[in-house]
């Protein structure tokens, strides 16, 4: 089975990912963050560098399901492929920090690989506002992040709402994260796993 997590940039999907692989006893992919080439570069400068990071973002994230499909066991991954190429990339292409050649490229990379691959099977979406993606981005304190503007987030979270709206790729769990703490709530956390639990049993009946 898979399972993945998507969400805007400070949602907490690493967190939940990491919960709930714990709770579970599932495997977990996570974002290839820390071995990123580009990331730094990135932040510094969008323009130059916006192809490059998000064609390493793709590569990665396909080579994960390529991986799960192969292993045969339970795995939970922390975003997905769909958001690069549905939100990242369309958002760098329409701020003008991405050329038109270059996206129609990504896009037919993308489109080939997408025909190779099947959707989760269950996806949660964690929606957060902006101020909790700010308040919980500042709160993990990585340097490159310190960059990221307002408007960017909120464009981010315009396109989750429009691909969240048409999404078809299997069942989709919406979790509101604005007044949950499922990083230090148990409470919070079990909320959460009980409503996997209910979309899960429905996976198999």
């Amino acid at each position: 089975m898979h399972i993945a997590i998507a969400g805007n940039i400070g949602s907490g999907k690493t967190t939940l990912t990491t919960k709930l692989s714990k709770h579970y006893k599932w495997e977990a992919h996570y974002e290839d963050v820390e071995n990123n080439p580009y990331l730094n570069d990135f932040y510094k400068d969008m323009q130059r560098w916006s192809f490059n990071l998000q064609v390493f973002f793709l590569n990665s994230r396909f080579r994960q399901i390529v991986d799960i499909k192969e292993s045969g066991k339970t795995y939970i991954q922390d975003r997905t492929i769909y958001e690069d190429a549905k939100i990242f990339a369309p958002n760098l292409h329409a701020m003008g920090l991405m050329s038109s050649r270059d996206f129609d490229n990504y896009m037919e990379i993308f489109n080939l690989m997408d025909s190779f691959i099947d959707g989760p099977d269950l996806l949660i979406y964690l929606r957060a506002s902006v101020p909790k993606l700010v308040e919980q981005i500042q709160k993990r304190g990585r340097d490159y992040e310190n960059s990221i503007r307002l408007d960017y987030l909120t464009r981010l979270n315009e396109r989750y709402e429009a691909w969240i709206g048409e999404y078809t790729k299997g069942k989709i769990l919406i979790i509101e994260v604005d007044d949950l703490d499922f990083s230090e709530n148990e409470e919070d956390l079990g909320k959460i796993i009980e409503k996997i639990d209910a979309e899960i049993n429905g996976l198999f009946q």
